[in-house]
This record gives C-alpha cells, sequence and structure tokens, in this order.
C-alpha cells in the first residue's frame, strides 16, 4: 500500500486539512482586523496626512432673500474654519463671497423646497462655500432659518 492510499484512508486527513485552512483564514482576517482598527483610531489619512486643525467660528450677518414661488427666507450662516484660516484672516474671513452664493442658492429656491429641502440645501451650499473658499472652511451652520 502506498503513503498516499494510507492517508486517504486515514480519517484524521480531512480534518487536518479543515483545520489548517481555517487557521490561515483565521490569521488573514485577525491581520485585516488589526489594519483596520489602526487606520480608524490613529484618524491619518492613507497618505499620512493629518485632518485640519478647528479654528474659529464665524457668524455671518443673516441674508433676507426673496424665494422665487412667492414669500421670503431669513437665514444666518457661520462658517467654521480651519486653525490656519483662523489665524491668518483674523477669524474674519471676507463674507462677500459666503453671502453671494446663499443668495444664488436660495433665490432659486420655491418655498416647498426652502421647507422640505432644508438639509439638502445646507449640504450644496456648504459644497459651494467649501469649494470658494478652498481649505479654508471645514463645514457650515445655519445660525438662523427664517420662512414666511
Amino acid at each position: 500500500m502506498s503513503k498516499s492510499e494510507i492517508a486517504a484512508e486515514s480519517p484524521n486527513a480531512g480534518v487536518r486539512s479543515g483545520r489548517k485552512k481555517f487557521l490561515v483564514l483565521g490569521l488573514i482576517l485577525g491581520v485585516a482586523a488589526a489594519g483596520a482598527a489602526w487606520f480608524f483610531v490613529s484618524g491619518k489619512s492613507a497618505v499620512g496626512e493629518e485632518p485640519p486643525a478647528h479654528g474659529e467660528v464665524v457668524s455671518l450677518d443673516p441674508v433676507a432673500i426673496n424665494l422665487a414661488g412667492g414669500g421670503y427666507l431669513k437665514v444666518g450662516v457661520a462658517l467654521h474654519l480651519t486653525e490656519d484660516a483662523s489665524a491668518a484672516e483674523g477669524g474674519q474671513p471676507d463674507s462677500a463671497v459666503a453671502r453671494d452664493l446663499i443668495i444664488g442658492q436660495f433665490s432659486q429656491a420655491s418655498p416647498v423646497d426652502v421647507h422640505g429641502a432644508r438639509e439638502a440645501l445646507k449640504e450644496s451650499l456648504e459644497q459651494k462655500i467649501i469649494e470658494a473658499y478652498g481649505e479654508a472652511v471645514l463645514e457650515i451652520y445655519y445660525t438662523e432659518y427664517v420662512t414666511q
């Protein structure tokens, strides 16, 4: 009898092979989980850059806007600046760009949009403001939101 025939007849031959695969799979999953945990706990991006430090929150004067379908909206916005922008601008960036973007965003909206899609309009405005100010603005907040 050959060794392969003896191994085939052995009742533990398949169990050993299954255990080995299970251990290798467990080891791979363990290493992947450890890598994912390190990535999320360290807070670093894939290229090793630190996220920008949070700076001041600057409130802009509220803007009253006539809506497209009638009525008006009074909206106030605050800009959350990065620490670098807070130091460079003295905490007061030029608000004309943000005010223009606010007017452009909401003057095309109908009263139904202003009531029902408030968060969607905010996300769109936030993207426009962050694009306009570059790396200086992290996010925006509503400080006032009144419709009539």
